[in-house]
């Protein structure tokens, strides 16, 4: 595996991390008419999705066991532990994609359930 350096890690935990809330922004598909306040429940609906942490105990756990199985992953692979780090590193970007992906699918539910709530008929 190639040496990471922070400059490689960097980028990819900017991005996570900017992508943290696009859930909550999710507009949904109505069908049917959208009636006079459609905009102010949209909006009601997003901010309650947005309600939450950035990164919860959910997004930490994935961060977590990324790492976890990217070091063991190494050690195992390779039969030593000499880029354990770089290893961890990599796994725990992983876990953190995977986790904020997670949550903004969360998210969107959320903003579906919302909408649909306040009597909108949401198709997606």
């Amino acid at each position: 595996m190639p040496r990471l350096s922070l400059l490689a890690i960097l980028p990819a935990l900017l991005l996570a991390t900017a992508c943290a809330n696009s859930g909550a922004n999710y507009t949904p598909v109505i069908d049917g008419p959208k009636g006079p306040n459609y905009e102010a429940d949209l909006t009601a609906c997003q901010q309650l999705a947005a309600s939450g942490g950035v990164v919860d105990g959910q997004v930490a756990g994935s961060t977590a066991a990324g790492a976890g199985i990217g070091a063991a992953s190494t050690v195992i692979w390779n039969g030593n532990s000499d880029n354990l780090g770089e290893a961890a590193a990599v796994g725990a970007i992983a876990g953190l994609a995977s986790g904020i992906a997670r949550q903004n699918n969360s998210r969107e539910n959320i903003v579906r359930n919302c909408m649909a709530g306040r009597g909108y008929r949401v198709l997606g």
